[in-house]
């Protein structure tokens, strides 16, 4: 009779044994970067530019307008230019951010923007510029807009 009880200890210690390492591995598992952590870790008044869905890859951030991305001047530089797959506005004008897939001060080629009230746009592949380009890996330049000279052309 003495057995029984062992046994069933055993069991109950071996139980508790398989259990412990998954609990261990979902302790250390990563949150995955999600673009409403971004926003609310992001510096008020910038717009952001993430190489990755999500705002996961921060490529950089921008108080003010650059137009041409693919340059040495400005907040975007070089190999930002056609590479962002997610944006947030974290502005504090109440402006939207207007997103081109063409350089100059002339704000020409196609363009979709980013309302304040919209915070960002987690994945940009299933987005277009009025040019009909796809805004995903397209942006190559930006800037500062009232909502009004978006003409209704919003990427969420």
């Amino acid at each position: 009779m003495r057995k029984i009880p062992a046994v069933l200890t055993t069991l109950a210690l071996a139980a508790l044994g398989a259990g412990a390492p998954a609990t261990a591995a979902h302790a250390t598992a990563q949150p995955a970067a999600t673009c409403s952590g971004a926003w609310s870790g992001a510096t008020p008044g910038y717009f952001y530019a993430y190489d990755s869905v999500n705002c996961a890859g921060f490529l950089g951030k921008a108080a003010g307008d650059d137009s041409n991305w693919g340059n040495s001047a400005g907040s975007f530089q070089g190999g930002d230019t056609n590479k962002a797959s997610s944006v947030l506005n974290k502005g504090t004008s109440g402006m939207a951010v207007a997103v081109y897939n063409g350089t100059g001060t002339d704000w020409g080629g196609g363009y979709s923007c980013l309302a304040r009230s919209e915070y960002y746009a987690s994945n940009l592949s299933d987005n277009y510029f009025t040019s009909g380009a796809g805004v995903n890996n397209g942006i190559s330049s930006h800037r500062w807009a009232w909502n009004s000279e978006c003409y209704g052309n919003f990427l969420t």
